[in-house]
């Protein structure tokens, strides 16, 4: 009975689990905005855009918004929300460490 009580509670937990961390767009691809969606999107926003790619199902693109700070934008690819905005750190390598 006790095991059974555990394997209840560890299978009702587990896909709320799930939910909170994902972050990943799962859209059918007939069902997403162009890239040109996604340029128009930065340029609304005041961004420059460097690059525009796919990571996770979701479009992302690396630029700077208008104050020239570089950022990461995660968009939803079908209804183009921003997902996350996040600012990345003037010269810094991958390894966390300055370029210099």
């Amino acid at each position: 009975m006790k095991k059974t009580l555990t394997i209840l509670a560890f299978v009702a937990a587990f896909p709320a689990g799930i939910a909170v961390a994902d972050d990943d767009c799962f859209v059918p691809m007939a069902e997403w905005q162009p890239r040109e969606a996604v340029q128009r999107l930065a340029l609304e926003k005041g961004w420059t855009v460097r690059r525009i790619k796919i990571d996770d199902g979701c479009y992302e693109i690396d630029g700077t918004d208008g104050q020239g700070r570089r950022i990461e934008v995660t968009v939803h690819p079908s209804t183009l929300q921003v997902m996350e905005l996040e600012y990345k750190q003037e010269g810094r390598g991958r390894n966390g460490r300055s370029d210099k």
